[in-house]
Formats: structure tokens, sequence, C-alpha cells
């Protein structure tokens, strides 16, 4: 089986996250980064299903330079090789250009077709929007089997369960397929010295737009659809207020949050 795994280099949740002060894109260069928390779910589930068979494990990433520490803890973890996008004509696209970027690097991996299976995450950390792999199956032609808290092959049809917030489903599509997963489907391993070590031979490809036969113009700021006109850094938190409890704090705290509109 022939999996493609996308994942994405995101800025860490832990550091000071800014945007540029040129164009409002999310700086990316002058920020720590690493694989989105939300991707190693998908490339764990897409190890389990190479490893329950014979299958080959393909991770994929458009991004700038540094993006290509995503690919090699994913490499780490046991996935087979990478292929990275990376071209200064990518940068500030929206959901749209990315998808196709996405799409046409799939294709291309997969010899100019689709391959057996598709996996992401259910949206990125940075971004928190969802609707990438949407895209990039509509792009493919494929069918979406989304947000799988479970997910089982059998034969040539992919078998997800999704949870609501009522009720569970189960969904069903003939292969091949593209699959998001939740952080609900399994327990992502950390990576072995052993993959570690190995990591540092498996092949990294590089491409480009001219490489995917995108023109230009197609993605970038420019042909983005939305765009950040303007941000302001988050203030400092400002100090708690103490108040003395000398038999009146509840009546206090009750005005106080009255005051706020909590009450």
């Amino acid at each position: 089986m022939n999996i493609v795994v996308c994942v994405k280099y995101v800025p860490d949740a832990q550091s000071d996250r800014s945007f540029n002060e040129a164009d409002s894109t999310t700086d990316r260069a002058g920020v720590e980064g690493l694989l989105s928390e939300l991707d190693e779910y998908a490339v764990e589930e897409a190890l389990k299903l190479a490893e329950a068979g014979e299958g080959e494990v393909t991770v994929l990433t458009v991004g700038p330079e540094k993006a290509v520490d995503a690919l090699k803890k994913a490499l780490q973890m046991g996935a087979d090789k990478a292929v990275h996008v990376s071209d200064e004509a990518i940068h500030g696209s929206d959901a749209p250009a990315t998808s196709l970027v996405l799409a046409e690097a799939i294709k291309k991996a997969s010899g100019g077709g689709a391959p057996d299976l598709v996996i992401t995450g259910m949206s990125s950390t940075d971004g928190v929007m969802g609707v990438v792999p949407a895209m990039v199956a509509e792009r493919l032609g494929l069918p979406q089997v989304t947000y799988a808290s479970e997910l089982t092959i059998d034969g040539q049809t992919v078998r997800i369960r999704r949870d609501g917030d009522v009720a569970s489903e189960t969904i069903e599509s003939a292969l091949p397929a593209l699959v998001s997963v939740t952080d609900q489907i399994n327990e992502p391993r950390y990576p072995s010295f052993k993959g570690i070590m190995a990591a540092k031979k498996k092949p990294v490809e590089t491409w480009t737009l001219a490489d995917l036969g995108i023109e230009p113009g197609r993605v970038g700021l420019d042909a983005a659809w939305t765009r950040v006109t303007s941000f302001t850094k988050r203030p400092p938190r400002e100090q708690g207020q103490l108040v003395t409890d000398e038999g009146d704090g509840g009546t206090k705290l009750a005005e106080f949050l009255s005051a706020q509109k909590f009450l």
C-alpha cells in the first residue's frame, strides 16, 4: 500500500509567535518550529497500517527551508521517504493555494496518479482551519472520510469511526481515499535511537513550483483570497486584584463578577 501523509511545520506554541511587519504573514523564520502535533497522529496511523502489511509511507510538507525539520521527525518515527516543496513564491499562500500545491505534489510522488491512501491531521496547530484536507481530496478527485477516531482497512475499503457530541458514526469508502484523523486515534511513538540514526539515510526530495508545473501567479500572498490587514501584540498580563476577606468576601466577589458582566 502506498500511503502519503501531509504534514506541516508550525511555530512552537511555547515560543513568542508573531507576524512579519512587512506583509502581516505568520513569522516562520524568526521563531522555533516543529512538526504540528496533530500531524503526529497522522504519521503514526500511516506507520501502523504499513507495519500491518506491505506498505510504504511518504511524508510531504510545503514550507520554508526550516520545514525540513518536520520531515526529519516523521522519518525518525519510521516513515520511508520524504518530499519537501519549497519555493519563495509560495510565501503567504492561503488554504486554496496550499491545497493546490499539496495535490500536485501528491500526484508527482505517486507517479502521476493518486496513492492508495492520503492521511492528514484534522487541522494544523497554527491555522486551525481544518479545510485543507477536503480541498486536497476535491483536487485529487478522491472521496474524503474525515475526523477519524478509528481507522481500518479491509481489502479495498477504508472504514472510520467519527465521534460527535451526541453520536458516533461509521463511514466507509472505497480506496483510494483521503482520511483525516483526530488526536483520539492513537498514541504517537517517540523516535528511538535506531530510528533517529536510520532517518539520516532516508531520501528527502526537494521540489519547486516548476517541478510541479504550477505557475507562481496561482499561489502566494498576491493570489490569496484573504489576508491579514493589521495585527496588534497581546498586551502584557496585568496583576490580579487581591481582596481581603473581612466577612464580606462573597459580596465583593459578586460585585466584581457583575462589573465584568459575568453575572
